[in-house]
């Protein structure tokens, strides 16, 4: 006889989900930094043709053919030159080592590649401006993160810091570091911020390390103004992350590793830096001195610090650049086409990414504000910076200001934000709309200054020295450069000569004009 059977009850229905797992850590920072990178393009590609002004007429072919066979000769060669520099009241020791090895490298890939000297040389500066864009992005997170570095995803202010920073990158005048001595002073504005990002980050302290920090400290202040900001820079970013991110009382922020390691880079900078400034006044005191670094305080520097302090808003130099001319063309659409992808794959990676919260956001503000005020600071004690008139014009102190600006207003979106995500939507459409208008501002200064006789007459000298020709034709075409050039600048003659025929020696072992 068999048991009776009984239906068991149903099996309870249990509805099927499928969770999508977004990309790994690695690939959201391999995301964000590529970002750095390619943002900043779209603004400063206008100027790669853009004709070389002032000293780099000079200095690319001189430096260049002076190093190309021996890059180690830099060395000895700024060292010999310190005593005349310092009789004019400038102090560059570093500064000028990698001025130099700038324009070598600008030289070298022209001669490499064929390419003028006037492409190259922007292109050298445009991976300065590049570096500056990602040491930015690392300093954002340095100061708002609480654990490891890339061992979490990135914050939600990576994807709005490359739109801010690039979209300050504009040719603001002939004095703005996008124009002039770009690489160099894009460079420093990297070190600088790049200083303050390491010693936030730091979690230990190693004996070994006191010698290095106390060499670095004076190494700074042989460099160059935009590297002595950084000491003071670093100070604030570490007491700020101390206080406002790791929770830190005043005890604990002055004996932790970063605080350490700060006071070890002051204890190297200020001898060298107090040393150099008595011995620069004595000189200056006694006769004219380099006017690009003299130091003039008085009512003028109180009158310039507020406008230098704000000259980093895109609309100011925009209307510097521009001169009030219209931004509508094929380059703003361009750019807009460009830059449209880059914002929206940074607006899909916005929900993957690391929360921000109110006193983060507030330690970025403090230390962005700072740079921007001794960037201002610097400049505004600049005697030919408080004859400015035109708001908005770029100078030296802008490579920090217009970066450092850039993370106000990522700061400012953060705040704003507090998890409501579409603030920060809004923030990365809005600024890549502005990285598009700097692009235009860009083509615009750029057609203004290649209008000139000047600047097609330096871009035709480029192009004859990328494809020099050895026959009497060629030399003849060169003479005749050198007589529109003496006609232009007979002052300048003699620098001219000795610039190009060094570059014509070391690549064909003839002079720029054989007549």
């Amino acid at each position: 006889m068999s048991a009776p059977t009984v239906d068991a009850p149903p099996a309870p229905r249990v509805a099927m989900r499928f969770v999508v797992e977004g990309p790994p850590v690695g690939a959201l920072w391999r995301r964000a930094l590529l970002r750095a990178v390619l943002v900043p393009l779209p603004v400063l590609a206008p100027l790669v043709a853009l004709a070389p002004s002032r000293d780099h007429r000079f200095n690319i072919y001189w430096h260049g053919g002076l190093f190309r066979d021996d890059p180690l000769r830099i060395v000895p060669h700024t060292v010999d030159s310190l005593p005349g520099y310092l009789r004019l009241g400038n102090f560059r020791l570093f500064g000028r080592m990698l001025e130099k090895a700038l324009d070598l490298a600008a030289y070298t890939l022209g001669d490499v590649a064929g390419l003028p000297a006037n492409v190259a040389f922007r292109l050298v500066s445009f991976v300065s401006a590049l570096l500056l864009c990602v040491v930015a992005l690392l300093l954002v997170e340095s100061v708002v993160s609480r654990g490891r570095l890339f061992g979490q995803p990135p914050s939600v202010a990576a994807p709005v810091v490359p739109f801010a920073v690039a979209a300050g990158f504009v040719a603001a005048g002939g004095s703005s570091p996008i124009v002039l001595f770009g690489g160099l002073y894009l460079a420093s504005a990297a070190l600088m911020l790049g200083v303050a990002a390491a010693l936030c980050r730091l979690v230990r302290f190693r004996l070994w390390w006191a010698p290095l920090l106390v060499i670095g400290g004076a190494a700074l202040a042989a460099f160059n103004e935009i590297a002595y900001l950084a000491p003071p820079l670093a100070t604030v970013a570490v007491l700020a992350r101390g206080y406002l991110v790791l929770g830190q009382g005043p005890r604990q922020m002055l004996t932790s590793a970063p605080a350490k390691a700060t006071g070890l880079l002051w204890v190297g900078f200020l001898p060298v830096f107090l040393a150099v400034r008595v011995v620069i006044h004595r000189y200056c005191a006694t006769g004219p001195c380099y006017r690009g670094s003299d130091v003039h305080f008085g009512p003028e520097t109180f009158e310039t610090l507020p406008v230098r302090a704000i000259a980093w808003l895109p609309p100011l130099m925009w209307q510097a650049a521009t001169r009030g001319s219209w931004l509508i063309g094929i380059v703003l659409v361009a750019a807009v086409l460009v830059l449209a992808p880059l914002a929206w794959h940074a607006i899909r990676d916005l929900p993957r990414l690391s929360a921000v919260d109110r006193r983060p956001a507030a330690a970025l503000a403090v230390v962005a504000v700072t740079a921007v005020l001794l960037a201002a600071g610097m400049g505004a004690l600049n005697a030919d910076v408080q004859k400015m008139s035109v708001w908005g014009l770029g100078w030296r102190d802008s490579a920090v200001t217009t970066t450092a600006g850039g993370l106000i207003v990522v700061a400012a979106v953060l705040m704003a934000a507090r998890r409501r995500q579409w603030v920060l939507v809004a923030a990365v459409v809005l600024l890549a709309g502005a990285t598009a208008v700097s692009a235009a501002a860009n083509k615009s200064q750029r057609d203004t200054f290649m209008g000139s006789e000047q600047a097609r007459l330096y871009n035709r000298i480029a192009v004859e020295m990328a494809d020099f020709d050895r026959t009497p034709a060629g030399d003849q075409r060169r003479c005749a450069l050198r007589q529109e050039f003496a006609a232009l600048y007979p002052e300048s003659l003699r620098r001219f000569d000795v610039a190009l025929n060094v570059a014509t020696s070391q690549r064909a072992g003839v002079p720029f004009c054989r007549a």
